[in-house]
């Protein structure tokens, strides 16, 4: 048996673990993660506001002309008390999902670095495949929590005490969930996949014999 052969799930595991990484990515940039339908059109045009985990965005007419669309934006601060809990939390954990995953990639592509250069080292390479793992795991945790959080907060229609100069009310009609969330919930999905995967690597008891002869 070639020790290639023994790591195809591996390399599916970095391939997932990249898109899920790169998804990851992009649920945190995204702002559609909540999705308000307000009553009071008279500064928020559409009548929808997108919170995000970094800043709140509507579209106006109120300073153009009739017609021409202009999305206003408002940023957290770091001091903001009115920020919920969830958004603080998802604002920390995708950070942090975001260096685990990238660790966790750079040890699954060390490892089948040495898998595909004939390097047969053992203990090194099944070391990396389980720290790779590790960290696949630990990222997609750190987005399952967010997501869900995030996700029964709009589910249950929960209000957030934004400030005046918001020019947002504190509680909407209605709220649905955002792009960003299923992109989050499939980046967990992924993600964690991707750990399953790297950590299942065996090494084979017959390499070393068949590498040296």
């Amino acid at each position: 048996m070639s020790l290639v052969s023994t790591s195809h799930l591996q390399l599916a595991a970095f391939a997932l673990g990249t898109v899920g990484w790169i998804m990851c990515a992009i649920s945190m940039g995204l702002v559609e993660w909540r999705v308000w339908h307000v009553d009071n059109t008279t500064v928020i045009s559409s009548g929808i506001a997108w919170v995000g985990i970094w800043r709140v965005c509507f579209i106006s007419y109120l300073h153009v002309s009739p017609g021409y669309k202009e999305q206003f934006c408002h940023k957290f601060g770091v001091l903001d008390s009115f920020v919920p809990h969830e958004i603080y939390a998802a604002q920390g954990l995708l950070l942090i999902a975001l260096i685990m995953g990238l660790l966790g990639l750079t040890a699954t592509v060390f490892a089948l670095r040495n898998i595909y250069m004939g390097i047969v080292d053992k203990t090194l390479i099944t070391r990396f495949f389980l720290v790779g793992g590790f960290f696949y795991i630990f990222s997609g945790l750190c987005v399952l929590v967010p997501v869900s959080w995030n996700f029964y907060s709009v589910t249950h229609n929960e209000s957030i005490a934004f400030p005046p100069s918001y020019y947002m009310p504190s509680s909407p009609v209605t709220q649905e969930v955002g792009a960003a969330i299923p992109i989050g919930i499939i980046a967990v999905i992924l993600l964690l996949l991707s750990g399953t995967f790297s950590l299942s690597y065996r090494f084979p008891v017959t390499s070393n014999t068949i590498m040296q002869s």
